[in-house]
């Protein structure tokens, strides 16, 4: 059978720019410095014009000056979220301790582990994808990741111990889902998007478990909606948490900090 032969930038991109990829060029050079052969890049291309996200096309997403494995089926991590692993390295910038829930990828946790040299990183996610590929990311980093519902899955040693506790909970409200874009909707666990009737339930089952898990001091990290961040801010509070909002316009990213006492 005869080798395929190399796809041009130029053809690559016209492919994807029919398919209604608005950064076909950019897409078209990530794919072939990724593919292996020719064979690759046109599978690739392939799946990438049959709607599969692009991170799941190549294998990986950037994030946080890092490669970040992303198997099919997995959340992709959003470069938004960026600017919660900011807001955790300054607000605990000697963390030893790191837990990640809804850990999806590990991305948070790799990042955090990365910036953080020799902290104990934990990770924990209910979908069991999602605790493989965040094992392989956490992996170069003497990482944990374990499968369970949020705080069930992790070590008991844990409690009370926990610097900086980072949840990126699905937050998209039952109704708003199927208005999500494709990729998204078609090609990542429901588990990872559907946060209940008003976006809010896994957010607070992790703000009522987290003040006895954080040392005092220690702190939650979550991203939440712009039109849910006051009420986000409510439950943080009520659960014991010192807690304010911190919002990048230009990521048009929106944390939720809860400080423990």
């Amino acid at each position: 059978m005869p080798t395929p032969a190399p796809l041009s930038p130029s053809a690559v991109v016209s492919a994807l720019r029919a398919a209604g990829c608005v950064f076909a060029e950019d897409e078209a050079e990530l794919i072939l410095a990724t593919a292996r052969t020719p064979g690759d890049a046109a599978a690739m291309v392939d799946r990438r014009v049959a709607g599969l996200p692009l991170e799941h096309v190549l294998g990986w997403a950037g994030f946080h000056g890092l490669r970040i494995a992303v198997e099919p089926g997995v959340f992709v991590p959003r470069r938004r979220t960026e600017f919660l692993v900011d807001q955790a390295l300054a607000a605990a910038p000697h963390a030893t301790v790191v837990v990640d829930l809804c850990c999806g990828s590990g991305a948070l946790g790799a990042a955090l582990a990365a910036a953080l040299d020799g902290a104990e990183v934990h990770a924990a996610d209910i979908d069991q994808a999602a605790v493989r590929c965040a094992r392989r990311n956490l992996a170069a980093f003497g990482g944990r990741a374990y499968r369970g519902d949020l705080f069930d899955a992790l070590p008991t040693g844990l409690r009370g111990r926990v610097d900086v506790l980072t949840a990126n909970v699905p937050y998209v409200p039952t109704a708003e889902v199927p208005l999500l874009p494709a990729e998204a909707r078609d090609h990542e666990p429901l588990v990872a998007l559907d946060g209940g009737a008003d976006g809010l339930d896994v957010l607070r089952r992790v703000a009522a478990g987290a003040p006895r898990w954080l040392v005092p001091g220690g702190c939650l990290l979550t991203e939440t909606g712009a039109h849910q961040a006051p009420a986000a801010v409510r439950i943080c509070r009520d659960a014991g948490l010192t807690t304010r909002l911190a919002v990048s316009e230009e990521r048009y990213a929106h944390v939720v900090i809860g400080v423990a006492e």
